[in-house]
């Protein structure tokens, strides 16, 4: 097979992606829309050309060599935003493990870099192929190089061979940098010859042939205008084009033989796809099933127990219940293990739940135990109808606490982060799915031990560290108790009114029906409304709606783009409208159906507690926290969510703007917290320090536009970000913010400081001293230190935020017992706490709940919070 150089312009490619890409965030807080896009335009052109080398070039800097012919080139461009800057790090990552070489030159652009690369593989025999967004390159077309631009998105790509070029332009390539010194290029900021765009600059060079003959052509020129503006800019058209012209001689100090491409390494790049939440990628290159061997691991020593012996049930024991599945509410107990000073145990369940020594034990609160995972294990012995007591130490939470962004998916993942490297994974030793229980107690024993004896030995260890990082207390006062309450809601799960779920998904249907007919009526004729394809021919060919995007399959139609299509024509909300309801229907009314216990008719939620960097809960199977309410049958979803009793009713109570609130507490801004000592609406007061207007003047758009800002400066916007938040420029809302902070100089003072402790420390830490570490703040590379700095700010806000509603929640479990209440806590949502109560409990509640949430922690400023009750959960919103 013939060499093939594959040469990519990654600066151009990833500013493609990032500008054809909604903003995307994976679970870690980093934008990843430029990395994705990047790598699908990657993934097409490794299938598609099948290359032996590939290289990567990127611009070393603002300032080339062309700066000093023209100090304003490129001069017009603005500045990268802060949430595509810190993506190119993981760009330089993803490629590295691709095993593709990335190169760039002090003082040359990317262009010059694969000019001089073209050039010297297409005299060695190979043939090239140039992947860019920008048009430029096309100058370095020929028989041997196909140079392939992307156009609408990354991977819709247009080829510009010498024939394409004389088709498209009727010019040949070497006209390319003629027609650009003639037209000039806005981008660049390359002037070129006012008055002379494309269509004229193409017409010039059919006859003059280049801008030097031209020039000495000019008294030829017909067109008065035209032959006046070359006499004027005559030297500007000469250095137009010199501006244009991609260097091939750049002194590189790389050579072909080190561009070799193997080919994707699976064991290189699952990991980066999984880090960085890339599913759908995974699933592309088979990344979610690979094969995993078990490890070659040293046998450990250890009685499997037949019949239980007073020996073995000693306080300060090490306990690990084996549940595999990450659903465990179903799972089966595989196994347990009991370690302690007199030996290792393995017990089967059917040995331990046939003990009434053994239960006895495990729900005797003296007897202290040391487990991984308290709620996982609470909740699981519940199903056989044991309370499990004197939990003392959690090596999952200890862990958790110590460093939250540790990527944990199982208990090997704890253990390796702790140095303990013979426990295989869950995955390596049971297999997937099915065929994960499967395994005799014989042969999953000694895998069950290792984590006991893991546990049992790290305790000290950790909970030494947990002391002298000041965090000892966070431990045992807030997260242990925490995770007690959360097993408790986990069990008690919340009841669905299933009558009622039935009849909003008919309400829907009914609905959808309905606004197909319109859709069909508006389109004149019927077609699949799901399928992107044919709705794309509908809306571009038929209705002759501005394309903005284009896929490899044909046109977009993601939500992006039908929203720029809103005022263009009717149809475009109704199909917006029903791809929201459509949502509706299959992710929560049949997806909360799929997953109801047919014998209680409620779901049992699981609550992640050491899952978020910034401490905050999360929840699955299914995920209350993010039922949509934009929409009203979004809303009214909640309708079926109901007291399990008679004659109870939902009372919910939440914080008001807690965020602004710890925000003000912490950087002590007397602006901010005079506006809440004296219960101002925040957003409000905002617009009239920084419109500089009284209260009545205040606009809707002015309180919109604030409360954008208010939002957006605890999670440390950008310019760019508050730009598209609002729909202004970026040039306007970089005003917005400075104006923001001379209103606010203590906030401003807050990000300073703070970023500066970071650096020294190497972390930040919230109000009970959750620490969130940030390595990369001292990065050299401006990008990963700005990504960084932005973390410093915002995670000692959304932290402690989430520690305060935590220990409300401790507090209140607390109460709730003092006063002897039948109330139960079912959820909790962001800053939001769901209880079911009876009627007559509702006016004790309406003054316990506030006072407990309110004094959770004391601040310099006063906490609020907000209460409601009803029949459903819709009502007590």
């Amino acid at each position: 097979m013939a060499n093939k150089v594959v040469l990519i312009d990654g600066n151009s490619i990833a500013y493609r992606a990032f500008f054809a890409l909604p903003l995307l965030n994976n679970d870690k807080g980093i934008h990843t829309n430029a990395i994705y896009g990047f790598t699908m335009m990657l993934m097409k052109i490794l299938e598609e050309e099948k290359p032996s080398h590939v290289l990567v070039a990127f611009d070393a800097g603002k300032t080339t060599f062309r700066h000093s012919t023209y100090k304003e080139y490129k001069g017009g461009r603005q500045k990268t935003p802060p949430e595509l800057s810190e993506q190119f790090p993981y760009i330089r990552e993803l490629l590295k493990a691709y095993g593709i070489v990335h190169y760039e030159l002090e003082n040359f652009e990317a262009d010059d870099i694969i000019g001089t690369l073209s050039k010297q593989a297409e005299n060695e025999g190979f043939e090239v192929t140039i992947v860019s967004g920008d048009k430029d390159l096309t100058q370095l077309a020929s028989d041997k190089t196909t140079v392939c631009v992307t156009r609408k998105g990354v991977t819709d790509i247009e080829k510009y061979t010498p024939a394409h070029i004389a088709e498209k332009y009727g010019l040949s390539v070497q006209q390319i940098v003629d027609m650009k010194g003639l037209m000039g290029d806005s981008s660049d900021n390359i002037p070129g010859v006012p008055g002379i765009g494309e269509k004229t600059a193409i017409k010039l060079l059919k006859e003059f042939s280049t801008v030097e003959n031209l020039l000495e052509s000019i008294d030829q020129v017909s067109g008065k205008k035209v032959k006046e503006n070359l006499t004027t800019y005559k030297d500007q058209a000469v250095m137009s084009k010199e501006l244009a012209t991609i260097f091939r001689e750049a002194p590189i100090e790389i050579t072909l033989d080190q561009l070799q491409y193997d080919g994707i390494n699976n064991e290189k790049i699952i990991p980066f796809f999984k880090e960085l939440g890339f599913q759908s990628l995974l699933d592309k290159i088979g990344g979610s099933s690979e094969a995993v061997e078990a490890e070659q691991l040293e046998s450990v020593a250890y009685t499997f127990v037949k019949n239980i012996s007073t020996e073995m049930l000693q306080p300060d024991s090490a306990l690990y219940i084996e549940i595999i599945e990450d659903n465990y509410q179903n799972a089966p107990i595989l196994g347990i293990t009991v370690i302690n000073d007199n030996d290792n145990y393995y017990i089967p369940l059917k040995t331990a739940m046939g003990s009434d020594s053994f239960k006895a034990w495990l729900e005797d609160e003296t007897m202290k135990k040391f487990v991984y995972d308290a709620k996982r294990s609470i909740v699981s012995l519940r199903k056989h109808g044991v309370e499990l007591r004197g939990i003392a130490f959690d090596l999952l939470i200890a862990s958790y606490i110590l460093n939250p962004s540790e990527n944990i998916q199982d208990f090997s993942d704890v253990a390796k982060v702790h140095g303990y490297t013979n426990i295989s994974s869950d995955e390596a030793v049971y297999g997937k799915g099915a065929k994960r229980s499967e395994r005799t107690d014989e042969e999953r024993a000694e895998h069950v031990v290792r984590k006991g004896i893991c546990i049992y030995q790290l305790k000290e260890t950790l909970v030494e560290e947990l002391q002298k990082n000041e965090q000892y207390e966070l431990f045992t006062d807030l997260e242990m108790p925490l995770s007690i309450i959360l097993a408790e809601m986990e069990s008690t799960g919340v009841q669905l009114d299933i009558g009622r779920l039935h009849a909003m998904g008919e309400e829907i249907k009914g609905k959808l029906e309905t606004i197909e007919e319109e859709i069909y009526r508006l389109a004149g004729e019927t077609f699949n409304i799901n399928s992107p394809k044919q709705l794309g021919v509908i809306l571009f060919e038929k209705l002759g709606l501005p394309v903005f995007k284009k896929t490899k399959t044909g046109y977009s139609t993601s939500a992006d783009v039908l929203e720029k299509l809103q005022h263009d024509h009717e149809i475009v909300d109704l199909i917006l409208t029903y791809r929201q309801l459509g949502k509706l229907q299959s992710t929560y009314i049949e997806g909360l159906l799929k997953v109801v216990n047919k014998e209680t008719n409620k779901v049992y939620t699981r609550f992640n507690q050491a899952l978020t960097q910034t401490g905050r809960l999360s929840s699955t199977d299914p995920n209350l926290q993010n039922i949509p309410i934009r929409l009203e049958e979004g809303r009214k979803i909640r309708q079926a969510f109901v007291p399990s009793e008679r004659d109870w009713v939902i009372f919910a109570a939440d914080y008001s703007q807690i965020e602004l609130r710890v925000l003000a507490h912490i950087c002590e801004d007397e602006k901010l917290i005079d506006a809440f000592m004296h219960d101002m609406d925040i957003h409000t007061k905002t617009a009239m320090d920084v419109f500089h207007v009284e209260k009545d003047e205040v606009t809707s758009n002015m309180r919109r536009q604030a409360k954008a800002v208010n939002f957006g400066i605890v999670y440390g916007i950008s310019d760019y970000g508050l730009s598209q938040n609002l729909g202004i420029t970026r040039k306007e809302a970089g005003k917005f913010i400075d104006r923001y902070f001379a209103s606010y100089p203590g906030v401003k003072q807050f990000m300073t400081d703070i970023v500066q402790d970071a650096k020294q420390k190497g972390y930040v830490s919230t109000l009970l001293k959750r620490r969130r570490y940030i390595p990369e703040i001292t990065s050299r590379n401006f990008n990963v230190r700005s990504f960084a700095e932005r973390t410093a700010m915002n995670t000692p806000i959304q932290g402690s935020a989430a520690d305060i509603i935590k220990k409300a929640m401790i507090d209140m479990a607390k109460r709730l017992e003092k006063e002897q209440l039948q109330a139960k806590l079912l959820l909790q949502v962001h800053d939001e706490l769901i209880f079911e109560a009876p009627k007559e409990e509702i006016e004790k509640l309406k003054v316990i709940v506030p006072d407990v949430m309110e004094h959770a922690v004391q601040l310099k400023v006063p906490l609020k919070v907000d209460y409601a009750y009803g029949p459903t959960w819709f009502d007590a919103k």
